[in-house]
């Protein structure tokens, strides 16, 4: 197996091993770095601009027409453009960053926002009270910052807080509502996390809501998925058990609360300066993080609970921050598009593209929503688990051990994440897989493996030698067992690429019944997002050689990171996010494909690889 390099990102010095030959903007996004990419990676807009700090990374001749030869000099490289030929330790700076707490992006500018927080942290200094003073401690306060309504917990900690400090306190209020009196100054700690509940994973991000700033980040499985892979299951659990939504409203909350007990531990924060809590998530992940039945998105019509935002207080839902906190749950389009998909929307800013857009959010479901003249088209399908590595032999989420990269090259060259021995292959590896079979023509466009009595003259005896046919179907060899984590070998089995070309179907349908309904043809995209935490790795060329993404130029396919963690965050800076949000309803028009007639062609239609592919993307 071929060795793999270090990379080491500055200033957080997370590190990721990669291929040599590998562009630098993907081994960004897979140490967690999304950079801007307005162009598309195509070196003309200058915004993913890196710096080589320690080792060896030739400039091309596109780094040095945009950056120039002084820059160059001084070690600047253009993510998009930038190889690894050997170890390096690169700087990124914030400016480069997609989710940048400065900026926006919109289509090709950066929209400046203000951090407007519903949360406001007011110092004050009282006298004490007087003997002959009839007037309550409450009276006191608000004489200084104003009347306004009180919840009980602030009263309970008002006398204390006073005396406590000689009388000077901090009033803490969310909205125009007085929830918390603390002793002292306090007003430099304040803080909220955003949070976006996936089907498989969850995110929290705490941020700092004076400054805007992140203040630390983390993630774990969703402990949900021992009821299911996918939402039917989950739904379907609700519908039959007795005490079903309460085992998973309890088994998600669990795993919420555990993250936001590693964000304190993180930071060294006190969980009580915690005042508001920012949730986006599908329909399903949403109503039941809410205790709200989610049994009617099993049948038609599909109906959700609610549609616009929904809050409450933390106490509810028994979350381990500040028991008056607020919280808020996103907006939902629809029975499968939920306030995850709004929160795309709010974090691209998708609806003020100047031409058609389309945002892709790939996962277990897929989220499509295609904008055109500042209206959308949303939809969802079922893409299935096979991305996340289930009902694939070897399947295996993204962790240590999983092959997430791999390319035919006379013989097979594998990227592993941590740098061990294979243990089996992520989704991003399966797509690649089969774009490289199709690449070099061992696997034909009804999605069947070729023997090797059947390959092509130009194939090398060692990818010949990979073919080994079972019980009349032909698998392909990944890893011998002598080079393998788990002692035994590894296949790309024929099954495998029909799961992959169901969930590829799924997607790929989704994206063409959208396009007639908005009368567009996929050469009219201005630009294509992909979104989500799986979507950033997928590899350009690949998803679009095996028909995935419309077969435009790369340079109009950019990455956009977690837009679903993204567009929380930004709700939970500033209400007139909030506000957005809520405004996205009446633009987007909510597409239920299991109504329309034309999906079973189409699906049936894109099961079917693409015969060729365009230009090649250098990925």
């Amino acid at each position: 197996m071929e060795k793999e390099v270090k990379i080491i990102f500055e200033p957080s010095g997370r590190s990721v091993y990669a291929l040599a030959g590998t562009v630098l903007l993907e081994v960004a996004a897979r140490a967690g770095f999304i950079l801007q990419t307005p162009c598309g990676g195509g070196a003309t807009c200058g915004k993913c601009v890196v710096r080589i700090r320690a080792g060896i990374c030739p400039a091309s001749e596109s780094e040095l027409a945009a950056l120039g030869a002084s820059r160059v000099a001084e070690g600047f490289r253009l993510a998009c453009q930038a190889r690894l030929s050997g170890p390096l330790t690169v700087e990124i700076p914030d400016t480069s960053l997609f989710q940048s707490r400065q900026q926006i992006l919109t289509s090709d500018t950066g929209e400046t926002m203000e951090v407007l927080p519903r949360v406001r942290k007011t110092c004050v200094q009282l006298t004490p009270p007087l003997h002959d003073e009839s007037g309550s401690d409450l009276d006191r306060l608000h004489a200084t910052i104003g009347p306004c309504p009180v919840c009980l917990s602030a009263v309970r900690d008002l006398p204390g807080a006073l005396r406590q400090s000689n009388f000077m306190a901090t009033a803490v209020r969310v909205d125009n509502e007085l929830i918390a009196v603390e002793p002292g100054d306090t007003t430099s700690a304040c803080y909220g996390i955003a949070f976006d509940v996936g089907s498989t994973t969850l995110v929290g991000t705490l941020v700092d809501l004076v400054t805007g700033a992140d203040i630390a980040v983390a993630a774990r499985v969703n402990p949900q998925t021992s009821f299911g892979d996918d939402v039917i299951s989950r739904i379907q659990k609700c519908r039959t058990a007795p005490d079903g939504l309460q085992q998973l409203q309890a088994s998600v909350l669990d795993g919420i609360n555990r993250i936001v007990d590693e964000l304190e531990r993180k930071a060294g924060i006190d969980r009580n300066r915690v005042y508001e809590v920012v949730f986006a998530g599908n329909t399903t992940m949403q109503q039941i993080l809410c205790g709200i039945d989610p049994s009617p998105l099993g049948e038609l019509p599909f109906t959700p609970a609610f549609r616009e935002a929904l809050e409450t207080r933390a106490s509810d839902l028994h979350l381990h921050v500040h028991p008056c906190a607020k919280v808020y749950v996103f907006p939902q389009i629809g029975g499968f598009v939920g306030g995850d998909t709004v929160s795309g929307i709010v974090a691209t800013r998708l609806d003020r593209f100047t031409k058609p857009a389309l945002l892709v959010d790939i996962g277990t479901n897929g989220e499509i929503v295609l904008a055109h003249n500042g209206n959308m088209l949303a939809t969802s399908v079922a893409a299935g688990p096979a991305f996340e590595g289930a009902r694939i032999v070897h399947g295996m989420r993204a962790t240590t051990g999983a092959i997430e990269k791999i390319i035919l090259d006379g013989d097979v060259r594998l990227n592993v994440i941590g740098n061990s021995k294979p243990a089996g292959l992520c989704g991003t590896a399966l797509i690649d897989v089969a774009a490289e079979l199709l690449r070099v023509g061992l696997l034909d466009s009804t999605g069947r493996i070729l023997s090797s009595n059947e390959a092509p003259g130009g194939v090398s005896p060692a990818l010949r030698a990979r073919l080994i046919e079972d019980r009349g179907e032909v698998n392909f060899l990944l890893v011998a067992a002598a080079e393998s984590g788990t002692r035994a070998p590894l296949f790309i089995y024929q099954r495998d690429i029909r799961e992959l070309q169901l969930a590829n179907a799924a997607i790929r349908a989704g994206i063409n019944i959208l396009l007639k309904m908005a009368g567009l043809n996929a050469s009219d995209l201005g630009e294509v997002l992909l979104a989500g935490a799986f979507g950033n790795f997928i590899r350009r060329n690949h998803a679009r050689r095996i028909g995935m993404l419309p077969p435009v130029p790369c340079s109009r396919i950019r990455f956009v990171g977690n837009t679903a963690s993204f567009g929380a965050k930004r709700a939970l800076l500033s209400t007139q996010e909030k506000a957005y949000a809520d405004r996205i309803l009446g633009k987007v028009r909510h597409v239920d494909l299991s109504l329309d007639p034309e999906f079973q062609m189409e699906f049936s239609s894109a099961l079917l690889f693409p015969e060729h592919d365009l230009d090649e993307c250098g990925e």
